[in-house]
C-alpha cells in the first residue's frame, strides 16, 4: 500500500492543528498508520532550526537567511522522516510545507516565488504532496486568535500588512497549483471537516 502525503496550509491561526488531528483520526479508523509533523521542525535538527527562525530576539535576520533556514529544516525532515514514512505506506500529515515558504518568504518578504521554489526543489528532492488543504481564514481574525493563545513568534508578530500579503499570496498560489484545495475555515469545526472528508475520501 502506497503512502499518502497530505499538507495543511493557511494563515496563522487558521486551525491547521485541529484539522490535522481530525484527518489523522479518520484515516486511523480506516486502519491506516498515521504520522504527524510540522514545519519548521519534526526532527531534532529541524526543531533547533525552528527555535532560531522563530526567536523574537532575532530581528536582524536577513530574509535570504530566513528562507534558507526554512529550506534546511525542510531538507532534514524530508530525508529523515517523510520519505521513509511514505515508503512504509503511511499517511503523513504535515502542518505546512514548501507552500508556506513560497508565500511567507517569496511574497511576504519579496524574495520572489521562483527563487524560493528553486532552493526548495533542492531541499526536498522535488517531493510533492498528494493533497494540500488551504484553510482560508481572514488573516486578522486568525492572527488575533493565535496571538491570544501564546503571544506569537517572530513571524506572527510581523505587521498586519505582511500577513495580508501572505494571505493574498496563498490565494494566488492556489490558482496555479492543482493539488491545493481551498477550504473556507470560518465555519464550525464539523462543517470544515465534513468538506475535508469529502475530499480525502477519494484519495
Amino acid at each position: 500500500m502506497r503512502g499518502i502525503f497530505i499538507v495543511l496550509e493557511g494563515p496563522d491561526g487558521s486551525g491547521k492543528s485541529t484539522m490535522a488531528k481530525k484527518i489523522g483520526k479518520y484515516f486511523s479508523e480506516q486502519g491506516r498508520e498515521i504520522e504527524f509533523t510540522r514545519e519548521p521542525g519534526g526532527t531534532k535538527i529541524s526543531e533547533k532550526i525552528r527555535e532560531l527562525i522563530l526567536d523574537n530576539n532575532n530581528t536582524e535576520m536577513n530574509y535570504r537567511t530566513e528562507a534558507l533556514l526554512y529550506a534546511a529544516a525542510r531538507a532534514q525532515l524530508v530525508t529523515e522522516k517523510i520519505i521513509p514514512w511514505l515508503q512504509d505506506g503511511k499517511i503523513v500529515i504535515s502542518e505546512r510545507f514548501v507552500y508556506s515558504s513560497l508565500v511567507y518568504q517569496g511574497i511576504g518578504r519579496g524574495l520572489g516565488i521562483e527563487e524560493v521554489k528553486n532552493i526548495n526543489k533542492f531541499a526536498t528532492a522535488n517531493l510533492r504532496p498528494d493533497l494540500v488543504l488551504l484553510l482560508d481564514v481572514n488573516p486578522e481574525k486568525g492572527l488575533r486568535r493565535k496571538l491570544n493563545i501564546d503571544g506569537g513568534d517572530r513571524l506572527e508578530n510581523e505587521s498586519i500588512s505582511f500577513h495580508k500579503q501572505v494571505y493574498e499570496g496563498y490565494k494566488e498560489l492556489a490558482l496555479s497549483c492543482p493539488e491545493i484545495k481551498t477550504i473556507n475555515a470560518e465555519r464550525t469545526i464539523d462543517e470544515i471537516f465534513n468538506e475535508i472528508k469529502n475530499i480525502i475520501i477519494s484519495i
